[in-house]
């Protein structure tokens, strides 16, 4: 094996969505109510996911329909008050030395970059890949084809780890080896022994 491929929420964080971590965040700090912000987020997710537009050209829309003008760097902050599952972390940073270090992720590119900037992480990685930027997701090969090329490696030697069973099938089909990871259990033991019998 070359290669390493994680997805990000529900891997390397402990929250199964980056919007369940976002919203949370926005109902502890504001006072919309969490329904309202919640209906009002998920209409322009699909948007933020394959780039059709970022946080900043669509928040005074999203503050007008929640009725309240939220100012922009509360969002931010619950970008990075995301909690990270530091067990996995450390072992990506123990697989980073001996094998190259990608990450696949249906998200935003504002968010994902500023969670690796304020935790110093990165240099962790040699590719993220991010749906906003290639406006696809993991249900389309292209955004594991974009990687692949990035990182000059083969589909057989590469591993993929995600949490959704739905996102391992077009990997799988491409020749990539992939794991399940369970993100109720996070039993980051089971976990490394199913990595090392495929390393």
């Amino acid at each position: 094996m070359k290669a390493i491929l994680f997805d990000f929420d529900g891997v390397l964080t402990i929250d199964k969505y980056g919007s369940d971590s976002i919203l949370r965040y926005l109902g502890e700090n504001t006072d919309v109510p969490i329904d309202v912000l919640k209906r009002e987020y998920y209409k322009i997710n699909p948007g933020l996911l394959y780039g059709e537009y970022t946080h900043k050209d669509i928040w005074a829309e999203y503050c007008k329909n929640v009725g309240r003008d939220i100012v922009f760097q509360i969002l931010i902050d619950s970008f990075i008050n995301t909690p990270l599952d530091n067990e996995m972390i450390s072992l990506v940073r123990e697989l980073k030395t001996k094998y190259k270090i990608g990450m696949i992720t249906d998200n935003k590119v504002d968010r994902v970059t500023e969670i690796l900037r304020f935790h110093n992480l990165t240099d962790l990685f040699d590719l993220v890949t991010i749906s906003a930027e290639c406006k696809c997701g993991k249900s389309d090969r292209k955004i594991f084809d974009i990687t692949l090329k990035s990182l000059n490696v083969e589909p057989s030697e590469c591993i993929f780890i995600d949490n959704s069973e739905k996102n391992l099938v077009v990997p799988h089909d491409l020749g990539i080896r992939t794991i399940l990871f369970d993100d109720e259990n996070r039993n980051i033991k089971l976990f490394r022994n199913q990595l090392s019998k495929l390393l």
